[in-house]
């Protein structure tokens, strides 16, 4: 599919019906011939794919034990600094939450996608590895890797350490161990950020899948898509920002309409 080829308003009036789960979805045709002739494809994700696993949001972790504490309090380089035992055990936590769900529709449908289309790059600001888990392998974390273990000095990553309730130290500098996810105040990895970038300003097709389009840098690689002559589509139950410019938007859970994009693009029936 050539960038920026046909038009796309007109598109909107040919859809293709899918029913999953008992829920009528509307797949534009033009959206469903486009996603398998395209050469490039980015999807970005954020937590509402996540929160269809059952994975609390950042802010709904926040209960129990750990109502009386915010989670910006918890999240940053100087809480760490503060209280290490304290912030260890939070994520400790968080790990024990993640690792009783699993991969969604949405996770194994994207997964797919990436089988299908070998120009195909998943982008996610979720940290919970349930993509991974899934079976997606081109993966850029911006955000990070709730269960990789860095050395707090070094920032390389550690393996071996055996939990105790307080972090572990260092095998090389005896510094405490993090957990491997981009705190408030820390950049973002340049290199996952630049290839993200650089992935969004050369893809035929964006999908903008569970994510609020508020946080960024994320929200503007979609824009960055549509700059460079991209088709951007959003998944979402709720609009957001990107839902006035996207070119698709499809409202609904992603573990509804992204099966349903799949089986409209590659029908098996």
């Amino acid at each position: 599919m050539a960038r920026g080829d046909g038009p796309r308003l007109e598109a909107r009036l040919d859809p293709v019906l899918f029913n999953a789960a008992s829920v009528l979805i509307s797949i534009p045709e033009a959206l469903a011939k486009a996603l398998p002739a395209a050469q490039r494809v980015v999807a970005l994700t954020g937590a509402g794919v996540s929160a269809e696993s059952g994975v609390p949001t950042f802010r709904d972790a926040q209960t129990g034990l750990w109502s009386r504490y915010r989670a910006e309090d918890l999240a940053t380089p100087e809480a760490f600094h503060r209280d290490p035992v304290l912030v260890w055990n939070w994520y400790a936590w968080r790990r024990e939450l993640v690792e009783a769900v699993a991969p969604n529709p949405a996770h194994r449908a994207l997964a797919a996608l990436e089988q299908r289309l070998p120009g195909f790059h998943l982008v996610t600001q979720n940290v919970d590895g349930l993509h991974r888990r899934a079976g997606s392998r081109r993966l850029l974390e911006l955000h990070g890797d709730l269960f990789l273990t860095l050395c707090s000095a070094e920032g390389v990553p550690v393996e071996g350490w055996q939990p105790d309730g307080a972090p572990p130290r260092c095998p090389r500098c005896n510094a405490p161990l993090r957990p491997g996810v981009v705190w408030f105040g820390e950049m973002l990895p340049e290199q996952v950020l630049s290839r993200a970038f650089t992935l969004s300003a050369e893809c035929d097709v964006f999908l903008s899948v569970g994510t609020s389009s508020l946080v960024q840098p994320a929200a503007s690689l979609p824009l960055c898509a549509q700059e460079a002559g991209a088709l951007v589509v959003e998944i979402n139950p709720n609009p957001t920002p990107l839902s006035q410019i996207a070119d698709f938007v499809l409202t609904g859970a992603a573990g509804e309409v992204l099966p349903a994009l799949l089986e409209a693009a590659w029908p098996t029936g």
